[in-house]
């Protein structure tokens, strides 16, 4: 006759030696990404940006906020958007600069109601390219400004919207 042992139980899954160092190790790594400055808090993210320039209701308040109301016309930045948008909530944008040291890219829309759509701020060594889509409530200019060694130039193409993205 053969007599059983009994048996050792283990502890239950979510108190094992494996999970507790396998959370450690990912603890230990997030902390460590954190501290080398490669993460941000969110709080920290959100103070840099110009919130006076996005609230702006009308065109003139949002350029004088970001600084750019003695943009120069450039030939160099290309601006790539449809002439006609079906829907005004998904209105593709390409924008590719060519002046050396670009090192913002701004997006307004005129006529929506707040006119600064994006800020797109470039790292130098980088190809000044954005392709986005941008929401547009009617038919309006949409102006591209590019900050370069502390001057501002600027595109514009109009776009006629069929069907407004901004509750319209």
């Amino acid at each position: 006759m053969r007599t059983q042992l009994p048996s050792k139980k283990s502890p239950p899954e979510e108190f094992s030696r494996r999970n507790f160092l396998r959370t450690l190790v990912i603890g230990s790594a997030y902390a460590a990404t954190f501290a080398a400055g490669w993460l941000r808090p969110i709080q920290l993210l959100a103070a840099e940006w110009n919130k006076v320039a996005f609230d702006a209701k009308v065109l003139a308040e949002a350029l004088k906020n970001i600084g750019g109301t003695s943009a120069i016309e450039s030939d160099l930045i290309l601006l790539k958007a449809p002439e006609i948008a079906e829907n005004g909530a998904i209105v593709p944008v390409e924008i590719t600069s060519k002046i050396p040291g670009t090192q913002s890219i701004y997006i307004l829309a005129d006529k929506n109601p707040q006119p600064l759509v994006a800020i797109f701020d470039i790292a130098a060594g980088l190809e000044p390219f954005i392709s986005t889509r941008i929401k547009m409530g009617e038919s309006s200019k949409v102006r591209v400004l590019v900050k370069a060694a502390g001057k501002f130039y600027v595109a514009s193409q109009e776009v006629k919207v069929t069907i407004g993205g901004c509750g319209g």
